[in-house]
């Protein structure tokens, strides 16, 4: 039996590429419906779409959601996440998963996997996922984060660029595999414990976390682990773009087809 976990999906109006992108349709649904369905398939015992804007909020509670309308002001998204744990009054113990409004195509097991990986253990108050990269060009595109891991799978650091640096072999090979190591991708995915989040909201930014554009790395600056669980491939990439939309569209168009 799988352990409970809740579900909590930021969704925000604004967007400077596709504004409303929550509620653009994909094969006939809006985009927040059917990242809804990806937290169903994962075996959520509670659904929370997180918003700040009415028209997002109205649209979602059309569907039968359980909405919550949040801050403006919020600096990250996990403080986002720790404004509905208040407002809903769960409980320390409890583990919430933070899904992105613009991914439709997660696979339901990544939700599930990070809430088991975070409940498995004691040592973090939060847990997140990577994938290992096959492409030895991503290890050197700053939009593609990587993580490097201590023996017992928690995170040493995070970073855009490329670590860890294979010094001998990058200054004789440029950018291929040495075979000595893998080179994992972060994939933007958490699962936190309550308490966790009541600590986050009381620290102050930290200058890595400023410097790299990641907020992952106010955690370690702090002191604190962030436990990272290895999953086969890094998924299917959200919806930033009109090319992604078209993308998303084919992938679940197909998808519903199939079904019927």
């Amino acid at each position: 039996m799988s352990i409970p976990f809740k579900v909590v999906i930021p969704a925000r109006y604004g967007s400077t590429r596709l504004p409303g992108k929550p509620l653009l349709a994909i094969a006939g649904k809006p985009m927040i419906a059917h990242v809804c369905e990806r937290a169903r398939e994962a075996d959520a015992e509670e659904i929370v779409v997180a918003t700040d804007d009415a028209r997002i909020f109205d649209k979602v509670l059309e569907l039968g959601i359980q909405a919550v309308m949040t801050r403006h002001d919020h600096q990250s998204g996990t403080e986002r996440i720790a404004e509905v744990a208040e407002l809903c009054g769960w409980s320390d113990d409890t583990i919430i998963v933070n899904l992105q409004g613009d991914e439709p195509l997660i696979p339901p097991d990544y939700i599930r996997d990070v809430a088991e990986a975070l409940a498995g253990q004691h040592r973090a108050g939060i847990a997140t996922l990577a994938a290992r990269i096959t492409d030895p060009d991503e290890i050197f595109n700053p939009n593609s984060v990587k993580t490097v891991l201590n023996k017992n799978d928690y995170a040493l650091y995070f970073s855009r660029a490329p670590i860890p640096w294979d010094r001998d072999h990058f200054s004789r090979q440029g950018g291929a595999f040495s075979g000595k190591i893998d080179y994992l991708r972060h994939i933007g995915m958490y699962a936190y414990r309550v308490d966790f989040l009541r600590r986050y909201c009381g620290w102050e930014a930290s200058p890595l976390e400023a410097v790299e554009s990641l907020e992952q790395l106010r955690i370690l600056w702090h002191g604190e682990s962030i436990l990272v669980n290895t999953v086969a491939k890094t998924p299917e990439a959200g919806v930033d773009t009109e090319d992604d939309l078209k993308r998303v569209e084919e992938v679940l168009g197909g998808k519903m087809k199939d079904e019927r």
